[in-house]
């Protein structure tokens, strides 16, 4: 096999994505011939020992596979975790399980909705590197609505460790829009004020730390939509692989690397990262 770099082998043996292998290595996690790996060395897996946690690669997958998962509280978004009681792996069938698979990014335990996988390491870079800047969608759950301040507040964007947060959309969410999420997740009695919320940055727990910044914090976090792909067909809990055609758009919406929200005006129409049910063709998105 010819050499090539270690993250991008990581992820071609379903171990995590390019960018999870880059802080697998960072966190000297990875071996090489029994020395730390370095990030970005290439090496040949089939002449060279490579161990991550001690462990020996997998087979390399031969067949690419796709999936999504409307997780849950209650589970991490890890392929394994010694600390965590459960984790996302646990609620894909035993064929998905075979593949290899690995989650596109992660949502907290705490977080709901949409999250894909993948044993497919380029595929997951193109959802995952800041340059494509593939959109997410969230719905999120509040005590009470925001103030006008706050509102203004979260649109001009919060200093975090990281630099300035910043929200691709903040609005109200449609009382048709909150019936039809909750259909499909774990029921609550919560009482709670919904928006719609849209970014592209995808730091680490952005969302509730933004939230947290302006002191109105998350009670309930749900993702809708990655890139053109909407959370539509699963309750809480299901998993079902991707079809083709839902692959290769995805493919193309981080490779143009532009917007996929709708304009304003046409926003409100439809559902928030879920599919509309009107007829009307231009309710269509």
């Amino acid at each position: 096999m010819a050499r090539e770099r270690l993250q991008k082998i990581l992820a071609s043996a379903g171990i995590s994505s390019r960018r999870g292998g880059e802080e697998l290595i960072r966190a000297g996690r990875v071996t090489v011939d029994g020395r730390l790996a370095i990030l970005g060395e290439q090496v040949d897996p089939e002449m060279q020992a490579v161990l991550v946690d001690g462990a020996a690669l997998p087979k390399i997958a031969e067949t690419h596979a796709y999936w999504a998962l409307n997780k849950p509280t209650g589970v991490v978004s890890t392929v394994r975790d010694r600390h965590a009681q459960h984790t996302v792996m646990e609620l894909l069938p035993p064929n998905a399980r075979t593949a290899r698979l690995y989650p596109v990014g992660r949502l907290d335990a705490e977080s709901e909705g949409l999250l894909l996988f993948t044993n497919d390491g380029t595929w997951a870079d193109l959802l995952l590197h800041p340059r494509y800047g593939v959109e997410r969608e969230y719905m999120v759950g509040l005590e009470r609505s925001v103030t006008k301040a706050q509102r203004i507040a979260l649109r001009d964007g919060i200093e975090l460790e990281e630099g300035l947060a910043q929200l691709d959309l903040l609005e109200d969410a449609t009382p048709a829009q909150v019936k039809r999420l909750l259909e499909l997740l774990e029921p609550s009695n919560e009482p709670l004020k919904w928006y719609r919320v849209v970014l592209a940055q995808g730091w680490k727990r952005q969302i509730r730390r933004m939230f947290d910044f302006v002191e109105s914090p998350v009670r309930r976090l749900v993702r809708v939509r990655v890139g053109t792909f909407k959370l539509t067909d699963m309750t809480a809990g299901q998993a079902r692989p991707l079809t083709h055609h839902e692959v290769m758009q995805l493919t193309a919406c981080a490779r143009r690397a532009t917007t996929t929200r709708p304009p304003r005006d046409s926003a409100a129409r439809g559902e928030p990262g879920i599919e509309p049910r009107s007829t009307n063709p231009a309710d269509v998105r």
